[in-house]
């Protein structure tokens, strides 16, 4: 780092000269000689950078890819230390989707060995984009590198500024918070739950981190901006989401050349809003519009200013995996048993319940035929359409709770399968814990932490709420991919993210004690 270096080589002065029998008061003013040194050097760093993108779309797709995807570098040298930003239009960094578990090392490997940029120093989102996301182009690792290659070739000063925006409608939370104190995930692979079932929702991030790059004439350079929701794609095509839409938006807003970096959040529990709709078409162009919009508004209220502190630190964390894997399943398989327990028997199918069912909701008093049958038969004292509406009832009930029923088994086997996965994983690793990359990258007052998964939003909020730093923002799917990370609240919830999960649930004051720690060294 920058600081870190000149500082040891002014204490490398100081204790050379003290050596030599210097006086006390010698001492304390060489020491408040070098602090000056210190602030000095820092002010007069001078930052370089260089971006550039090349398409990654592949060229075979699976379907009706209408959008560009792009793997996008950005290039920072302060003099004494280089890092890059590296953001891909893809699912993940590795284990899921057509980015190889090996693509993370073998690029850190090429840029250490062209350019002389430390492996650590490098640091590789996924907007964690579906549909397309999962398909990108077999040469990812050749154009991930030539993207590098070329942005180191075209460096330039900068000056920069660092601030947020805000967007808070076009997400949600992805995790439904149910009566009975367990977690429902919201999602195409299963039905919701009824109304009545429901508590309330969970929070989510509405903020948009900013960093801006200005060439030295003030034309931007490149803009990075951080923003927390799961890019789900629309029925009718496949595109590079809203994190796409938004991106194409800033730079040709913001001038030619101008490149914008997307850098995904935690967002393990956040997806876009009316994600079940089934009344209109889920088009995430609106998406992009608005967050691009809100960005660029943003953008402008930046001043920028020359900077020279580039800060990098880098470090494996052990973390503990699930060990309950076990007893969630029997757990699983004991309440499938009493739903499949619950069903019973109907003389209704289908064809017969639905116009049972509008019928008896729409006419309550008087569903199985006109009102004057009903009184006539009161008149000569019969009760035979009454009977008829009650019997109707109890087949209409049944089959209701059949429908409840089949939807939660419905549910549990797709998140039994899930648990039967992870625990697979876990036990094949052979070991009780993880190592995890953690990053903390510090440009000027832009502070961005990392990991390497599928985050809640709650442990970015908490994380940014204890930050030293006002202006930190947080990158999951970074540096590698390790499943969902939930929350220790939501262990044991029941919810999709939590079936999904590896890590066991003291992972998160591990994680947000070792980011605060890093934090304090910056």
């Amino acid at each position: 780092m920058y600081k870190r270096s000149i500082y040891t080589r002014i204490i490398g002065l100081v204790i050379k000269i003290t050596s030599k029998n210097f006086k006390l008061d010698n001492i304390v003013s060489l020491s408040v000689f070098a602090c000056f040194i210190l602030l000095a050097s820092t002010v007069s760093a001078q930052l370089k950078a260089g971006v550039s993108k090349v398409n990654i779309t592949n060229p075979d797709p699976t379907s009706n890819v209408t959008d560009s995807l792009y793997v996008k570098a950005l290039v920072l040298d302060n003099g004494d230390t280089k890092a890059i930003i590296i953001s891909v239009d893809a699912v993940a960094i590795g284990r899921i989707g057509s980015i190889g578990d090996n693509y993370l090392e073998n690029i850190r490997s090429r840029i250490k060995a062209d350019l002389g940029i430390d492996r650590t120093n490098v640091l590789v989102n996924a907007s964690h984009l579906h549909g397309a996301g999962y398909n990108v182009s077999p040469n990812i690792e050749d154009y991930t590198f030539q993207a590098v290659k070329k942005a180191s070739q075209n460096m330039i000063p900068v000056n920069i500024g660092v601030g947020s925006g805000y967007e808070d409608r076009i997400t949600q939370n992805h995790i439904l918070k149910l009566k009975n104190g367990k977690g429902w995930a919201i999602r195409h692979a299963n039905p919701l739950p009824p109304d009545e079932e429901i508590e309330s929702v969970g929070p989510i991030d509405p903020e948009i981190g900013i960093l801006r790059l200005d060439k030295k004439n003030g034309d931007p350079l490149a803009v990075v901006y951080n923003f927390t929701g799961h890019p789900y794609q629309s029925i009718t095509e496949q595109t590079a989401g809203y994190p796409g839409f938004a991106s194409k938006l800033i730079e040709e807003n913001l001038g030619e050349g101008t490149m914008a970096l997307f850098i995904q959040g935690f967002c393990g529990d956040v997806i876009p809003s009316l994600y079940k709709d089934v009344h209109s078409v889920r088009d995430q162009e609106p998406l992009g519009t608005m967050l691009g919009l809100s960005a660029i508004e943003a953008f402008k209220n930046i001043n920028t200013e020359k900077s020279g502190e580039l800060q990098v630190i880098n470090e494996t964390v052990k973390f503990p995996r699930r060990t309950d894997h076990a007893e969630r399943i029997a757990e699983m398989e004991k309440k499938q048993g009493e739903l499949l327990n619950s069903l019973k028997g109907t003389s209704l199918n289908f064809k017969t319940f639905l116009p049972l069912f509008i019928k008896y909701n729409l006419w309550e008093e008087y569903p199985s035929y006109y009102s004057h049958r009903y009184l006539h038969d009161k008149m000569i004292g019969r009760n035979d359409m009454e009977k008829l509406d009650a019997a109707n009832r109890r087949n209409i009930d049944k089959y209701l709770r059949n429908i409840h029923a089949m939807e939660k088994l419905s549910r549990l086997q797709y998140n039994l399968g899930l648990e039967k996965d992870r625990k697979v994983e876990n036990e094949s690793a052979g070991e009780s814990t993880m190592d995890v990359e953690v990053q903390v990258m510090k440009i000027g007052d832009f502070v961005l932490i990392t990991f390497p998964a599928e985050v809640s939003v709650q442990v970015g909020l908490n994380i940014k709420k204890m930050s030293p730093f006002e202006n930190t923002f947080v990158a999951g799917y970074t540096n590698g991919y390790i499943h969902y990370a939930t929350t220790a609240e939501q262990s044991g919830s029941g919810a999709y993210q939590d079936h999904s999960n590896l890590l066991a649930p003291e992972w998160q004051k591990i994680y947000e004690e070792k980011v605060i720690e890093i934090l304090q060294k910056l």
